[in-house]
């Protein structure tokens, strides 16, 4: 993560004060802003809740949620959304594919964060 970004973002404030704290003192510190930090491109990028167990081996459990972007091409390496017969399907690219688009498939978007629910 771009470390100026998150200090930009979030920082914690001070109060100068003598005697009793006020209770409201926390509220000084400014709100993280979960869209700012994890999304680069706010117009292409959805949020996918995932239902079922069917993508461990990506470590993806039911109830997650994916940050998926579709201004990103995929490259090796990489979980991504794609429509395939019909459905959408997570796939990760190995070494020869770099689109993401086969005759099989159609690249639907590029995994960019997956949030597990605890």
């Amino acid at each position: 993560m771009n470390s100026r970004l998150y200090d930009e973002v979030h920082q914690a404030g001070s109060s100068e004060q003598t005697g009793f704290p006020s209770p409201a003192t926390h509220y000084l510190e400014s709100r993280i802003d979960l869209n700012r930090i994890l999304t680069r491109n706010r117009d292409a990028t959805f949020f996918i809740r995932v239902k079922g167990d069917g993508y461990r081996e990506f470590q993806i459990n039911n109830g997650d949620v994916l940050i998926v972007d579709r201004s990103m091409v995929a490259s090796r390496g990489k979980l991504a959304v794609v429509v395939k017969d019909g459905e959408f399907k997570i796939v990760k690219f190995n070494r020869n594919e770099t689109s993401g688009e086969t005759e099989e498939q159609l690249l639907w978007g590029v995994i960019t964060y997956v949030i597990h629910q605890i």
